[in-house]
């Protein structure tokens, strides 16, 4: 599973026009199944996102987690981070989950990373979406487990 996680002070997501997900301060976690990800892939990285220390404490310091913040997190599919560049101008996706198995992940994703204690907005898997964000920081972190 691969993630871009960026702190923000608010951000919603919309589909036509109809707002899905909306949150204050938290994260924003657009997230990818890999080809060949399993369950155990994607609980892990729920769990190292809800622990992730990129909030400030009382020192200013970055070193609380959404957790310890209060913040929420707004749970977005993202097939585009599978993308190979590494030929060509036109990336390619065949490194992506297929799209059955790619929904099924980012639910039990988004599903596990509430078990941790953390509110969730979501996307809509597939659908053409508008991420709207202030990021604060601005803190942008790239993870894949």
């Amino acid at each position: 599973m691969r993630a871009v996680i960026q702190r923000v002070s608010e951000a919603r997501v919309s589909v036509a026009g109809e707002v899905l997900g909306e949150i204050g301060p938290g994260l924003v976690v657009l997230v990818c199944a890999m080809a060949g990800d399993t369950d155990d892939a994607a609980r892990a990285l729920a769990a190292k996102v809800a622990k992730l220390r990129i909030f400030r404490d009382d020192d200013d310091r970055m070193n609380r987690s959404v957790r310890d913040a209060g913040g929420a997190a707004l749970v977005v599919s993202q097939f585009t981070l599978a993308a190979d560049t590494s030929r060509g101008n036109r990336p390619g996706f065949s490194a992506a989950a297929p799209p059955e198995e790619g929904e099924r992940l980012y639910e039990l994703f988004a599903g596990a990373l509430a078990d941790q204690g953390v509110a969730v907005a979501r996307g809509r898997f597939g659908a053409d979406m508008a991420v709207a964000l202030v990021n604060d920081g601005p803190v942008t972190i790239w993870m894949e487990m």
